[in-house]
């Protein structure tokens, strides 16, 4: 991405902590591994994009956006301009332990400042604009800038103000937009709302997610022989029950039984319970017969 000469890369990071003797000084934005933020647990950081909020107007819609980037493991927080400066108290308060964000968050005078060091950048919007850009949903993006990152690149995510939104200049500056498939006639999402979906879904391209997972507890999955022992035990118990009737639909309930055990993952306990539940039910039947 081209940019303007005469921009630095490095912004005035200010500790949140509301300190008397708060230090101003210049640090490096390479976007390495940030899970230092945090050695008791390094796995809960990513190595994921810079947030940029433009010109925030309010310390708790930043304390939001750290507290909701922090949930899914993003920590590189940029500010351009904020209204009522920084360190602001109130967006410590809202953050709700996401320090380790605040402390390190940087704070730059204008949008081309603070993107100066990125190789791309993403501009949320959810109005159409004159521009001709590439437009992607949330998750694209996600991918998108995750891939980037992979391969060496440097990537932020521009948000805008909370009433207006990013102006036409930021978004001119940006390489790739992104729109959220809201409601159209009521569109606009808050700002930590806006920053929340990008982290979720950061995270899910960044570590191996599975959206649809069966716990087993202590139990193993059933291997396939188990169950086809399962269902021999069935089928067994259930003939010499006469539950095969009549004659002609006794092929469409045997396979109608196998399906059903088919489409439920059972464990190597639920066969055993399974199978105990059957054993015991035929010889309480012997018994009487």
């Amino acid at each position: 991405m081209q940019l303007a000469a005469g921009f630095a890369c490095h912004g005035r990071v200010i500790s949140a902590a509301m300190t008397d003797d708060a230090k101003t000084h210049n640090t490096k934005t390479d976007n390495t591994d940030i899970s230092a933020l945090d050695r008791r647990s390094p796995e809960a950081a990513l190595r994921a994009p810079a947030f940029i909020l433009v010109e925030p107007q309010m310390g708790e819609n930043i304390g939001a956006a750290a507290r909701a980037m922090w949930n899914f493991g993003c920590a590189d927080l940029r500010l351009v301009d904020p209204r009522d400066g920084w360190p602001n108290e109130r967006a410590v308060a809202m953050a709700s332990g996401a320090t380790m964000v605040l402390d390190r968050t940087r704070v730059f005078d204008t949008t081309p400042a603070a993107i100066a060091d990125l190789t791309t950048v993403y501009a949320t919007t959810a109005r159409p604009r004159e521009l001709t850009k590439r437009v992607m949903d949330p998750e694209a993006a996600a991918q998108d800038a995750m891939a980037r990152m992979r391969d060496g690149e440097r990537v932020g995510i521009l948000f805008g103000r909370e009433r207006t939104g990013l102006e036409n200049d930021a978004i001119a500056a940006a390489n790739i937009i992104i729109t959220v498939p809201t409601n159209p006639v009521f569109s606009s999402l808050n700002l930590g709302q806006c920053v929340l979906l990008m982290a979720s879904e950061i995270r899910k391209a960044a570590v191996e997610h599975r959206s649809d997972v069966y716990e087993t507890g202590d139990s193993a999955l059933a291997a396939q022989v188990d169950i086809e022992r399962l269902f021999v035990h069935f089928v067994e118990e259930l003939e010499e029950a006469n539950y095969f009737w009549p004659e002609d639909k006794a092929a469409h309930m045997r396979l109608s039984l196998r399906n059903l055990l088919s489409r439920t993952p059972f464990t190597e306990q639920d066969v055993r319970m399974m199978r105990g539940v059957v054993r015991t039910l035929a010889e309480r039947r012997r018994r009487k017969g």
